[in-house]
């Protein structure tokens, strides 16, 4: 079983822990995962994205033993052949752009592949899950999806609205993706997507990356590696397995200050939904850090999933979607 995940190309559709943090670094590793698709921006304005980047160097550098940038698909080839892990900048929201659709470029040539058009609200592109009202793309939306496809960006819609999401989705011309979100059908959290979205992804050769966060699983933060098979089997039920991927949006290292800032309206004002959490999140027992997923594969093969199938859910799904996107 275990030679499975040995010879997977494992990618982790979201993770947004503390990278400063050596049990962080150190746990992607030592769980073998292939590459990551790591946050470098959520509220960050452009200064605070770009040195959010020059921290990512500063990293390889220091653990070039361990880690390595991804900008191709061959460079995740290359990981998984040198026995290292890939990191991925990823997004998610646009914010760093702020009102320059030019800057998209720059920050691709930094190393940028994977953008989430917004975090939870309104920004200048569209709509949030937690907005008020969802008007879906603003113009300014619909030249910044154009101009992602046009680069070679994965357009991610995790946090987006219901309306944007689908008005985003019917826009692009490339694969789009859901890197870190289950079913609404499945646990209704306004997080989740609902059928229509993932309908449609899925008719568009994207991929939703079956998450393992907590809040949208139905036993919550008493979930177990178990119930994270149930959301994956919900998914392939869904959207068949061409489809599914792993985002399981851990967050080691991070702090209780760092959850209120990323449940504040824009991450500057107080929103009480943060009670909701507890001060220290963990995920599911039995995949609760990076180190633990080769796990999964036993917990899908226990569940029938033939071998192509297993590897596929790992990562080889991701793979393809950032050859149609990012190629």
């Amino acid at each position: 079983m275990q030679n499975i995940y040995q010879d997977s190309i494992v990618i982790d559709g979201l993770n947004v822990s503390n990278w400063e943090s050596e049990q962080a670094l150190k746990g992607v590793y030592d769980g073998q995962v292939t590459a990551i698709n790591a946050t470098t921006a959520i509220f960050e304005n452009y200064n605070q994205a770009m040195d959010n980047i020059s921290g990512w160097y500063r990293r390889f550098h220091a653990h070039s033993d361990m880690l390595t940038h991804i900008t191709s698909v061959q460079d995740i080839h290359d990981a998984k052949r040198d026995g290292k892990s890939g990191v991925i900048f990823g997004w998610q929201n646009a914010s760093p752009i702020e009102n320059d659709l030019d800057r998209i470029e720059q920050f691709k040539i930094l190393g940028v592949r994977i953008i989430q058009i917004t975090y939870n609200e309104r920004n200048l592109i569209g709509n949030g899950c937690y907005e008020r009202n969802d008007d879906g793309l603003s113009n300014f939306g619909r030249d910044a999806v154009r101009q992602m496809n046009r680069l070679g960006i994965l357009i991610d819609l995790s946090h987006v609205g219901d309306r944007t999401t689908l008005e985003a989705a019917d826009l692009s011309d490339k694969p789009v993706a859901a890197t870190h979100a289950n079913a609404r059908s499945f646990v209704d959290h306004p997080r989740n997507k609902t059928d229509d979205a993932l309908k449609l992804i899925a008719e568009r050769g994207g991929i939703i990356g079956v998450t393992s966060w907590p809040p949208f699983l139905p036993n919550k933060f008493k979930s177990t590696l178990r119930d994270f098979g149930d959301a994956i089997d919900d998914m392939v039920e869904r959207v068949g397995i061409d489809h599914v991927g792993v985002g399981n949006d851990y967050t080691i290292g991070q702090s209780k200050e760092w959850f209120d800032t990323l449940m504040a309206q824009q991450g500057t004002k107080w929103n009480p939904r943060r009670l909701d959490y507890p001060d220290t999140v963990t995920h599911p027992r039995g995949i609760e850090t990076p180190d633990k997923l080769p796990c999964l594969a036993d917990e899908l093969l226990s569940r029938g999933y033939k071998e192509v199938d297993i590897k596929k859910i790992l990562g080889g799904n991701f793979l393809r979607i950032f050859q149609e996107t990012w190629d």
